[in-house]
């Protein structure tokens, strides 16, 4: 339990630093990113697989590419379930998703092979 709150919380940190970077995506706050993380979070464990299993003839002729656009609209759904997490449109998405993949795994990096988020 400890473990997930703690994903919850930096996860919702990196979801505010990609709000600050990006312009086109705004956060309310601490409460509206925890909310967003988890949504996020939720979105990707059970609508995220079987977007990739849809988009798989796409993703392989982009070379993995669709991939971004994937994780952009899990951004998106995840803006549009959450009051005070908003994306104007489709492109902060796909800059924030990349933005957050990036910060993602450069989190997983710094605390180790044992604790990815």
């Amino acid at each position: 339990m400890v473990e997930f709150a703690a994903h919850l919380v930096v996860s919702a940190a990196l979801l505010l630093v990609v709000a600050y970077a990006i312009r086109g995506i705004e956060v309310d706050g601490a409460l509206a990113a925890l909310f967003g993380a988890l949504v996020l979070g939720l979105a990707n464990a059970f609508v995220r697989p079987v977007l990739v299993v849809l988009s798989l003839p796409i993703t392989v002729l982009t070379l993995g590419l669709f991939l971004i656009v994937v994780n952009a609209f899990m951004l998106k759904l995840a803006a549009a379930l959450v009051p005070g997490f908003r994306i104007d449109s489709f492109l902060p998405a796909v800059w924030g998703a990349l933005f957050l993949s990036l910060l993602n795994l450069l989190v997983a990096h710094v605390t180790g092979p044992g604790w990815a988020l």
